[in-house]
């Protein structure tokens, strides 16, 4: 699934992630893949995931960062 990170806390270890369908679900620091942890100010960040049910709702596991590519731009041309 993709999503959009609405905030993080690495203190507490947790955060939340908007579905593209607009579910909320709890992340933990021990979901994200290894090197993809966030720190602070890092909402909207744009995420995959997987989502799982658990007793006390719905979580997000093996969370990774989608890179951001950068858009090509035209060149002028000259002639």
């Amino acid at each position: 699934m993709n999503g959009t990170l609405i905030w993080f806390n690495p203190a507490k270890r947790h955060g939340f992630i908007r579905t593209e369908q607009g579910e909320r679900l709890l992340v933990e620091e021990s979901g994200f893949e290894p090197g993809h942890v966030l720190g602070d100010r890092c909402a909207g960040t744009r995420l995959t995931f997987e989502r799982i049910e658990v007793p006390t709702g719905a979580h997000a596991v093996r969370v990774a960062v989608v890179p951001f590519i950068e858009p090509r731009r035209a060149r002028l041309r000259r002639g």
